[in-house]
């Protein structure tokens, strides 16, 4: 696994476009994470669907074309330096194959950001454009707008991407140890669903993989882990990051399946490393050489996320 291209870091005036690829955006949520953006002095666009509902099923953010059409024709823009999603929920995976991957490619790069159900998102850009993305918080979640520390750890690394090229967890180390590798990952549920899809690696064999989940039970992150095992797509994993579990069953049930599931897969594995569906969630760029130390609960980053 070999490092990605980094697209250009923000300045003052950059002009970011908001899009909805996935579930439907409360307004009032937009609203205030449109505000935190005009506070970076940032000139934030909202896409034309971004507060779409799809007529009959309501847990997307409108059809899937018009999805589709809203992110490629910003990726497409000319003006705009950056794309950022408004959320996550479920519907990713219905638009990506309906996007123009030749006509992006040909756009160029820039920043890209978003998680959970966007996983799907960082993969096709990894696999079709080659692309360093960030796993970090959206326009209109929950967890960015009332979150300083998020808005905070996220506008360094659009803006200042030196600042963090050492990102620190709270965590302790499930296996100890130091490893090096590319990260990659993302929502646990969303990388086993993307096994044998287009657009989606089949290994992260040399990669530094990055894993986190909400709302699932255990047997079920169990059912996940097992898929990427029998699978294949550990064999070869220098290390991982395993962000938070929200609204899963109590941690140390949950722990005790990662370790069982992961531990012996004989690398470092970094826990609770603060990414993800959680209170504060820290920016992590995917397709970025770095090196994992789970012991100290760091990730260094051998260049800045961005150039």
């Amino acid at each position: 696994m070999t490092p990605l291209r980094r697209p250009p870091r923000l300045a003052p005036g950059a002009r970011v476009a908001v899009v909805a690829p996935s579930g439907p955006i409360p307004e009032e949520r937009l609203a205030a994470g449109l505000d935190v953006l005009r506070g970076w002095g940032l000139d934030p666009v909202a896409a034309p669907h971004v507060l779409g509902r799809h007529g009959e099923l309501g847990y997307l953010a409108g059809g899937d074309a018009d999805r589709a059409a809203d992110l490629q024709n910003a990726w497409c823009d000319p003006a705009v330096d950056a794309v950022i999603c408004a959320r996550g929920g479920y519907g990713a995976q219905r638009m990506v194959d309906a996007l123009d991957w030749e006509a992006m490619r040909a756009a160029g790069p820039k920043a890209f950001v978003g998680f959970s159900d966007i996983t799907t998102l960082h993969e096709a850009f990894a696999v079709r454009l080659g692309l360093v993305t960030l796993h970090g918080p959206m326009a209109a979640g929950v967890d960015f707008v009332k979150s300083a520390r998020a808005q905070e750890h996220l506008r360094a690394t659009l803006f200042d991407p030196e600042s963090v090229r050492t990102i620190r967890s709270d965590g302790t180390a499930l296996v100890p140890g130091r490893a090096r590798g590319v990260t990659l990952g993302g929502c646990l549920s969303l990388i086993a669903g993307g096994i044998g899809t287009p657009h989606t690696r089949d290994s992260a064999r040399g990669g530094l993989l990055c894993l986190e989940d909400v709302g699932e039970e255990t047997y079920r992150l169990d059912r996940y882990l097992t898929q990427l095992l029998r699978a294949g797509m550990l064999d070869g994993v220098a290390g991982l990051l395993l962000g938070s579990w929200a609204e899963c069953d109590p941690y140390e049930e949950v722990r005790t399946l990662l370790v069982d599931r992961l531990g012996g897969l004989g690398v470092p594995v970094a826990e609770q490393f603060g990414f993800g569906h959680c209170d504060d969630a820290l920016t992590l760029p995917f397709g970025v050489a770095a090196e994992l130390d789970a012991d100290a609960g760091t990730l260094t980053l051998e260049e800045p996320a961005l150039s």
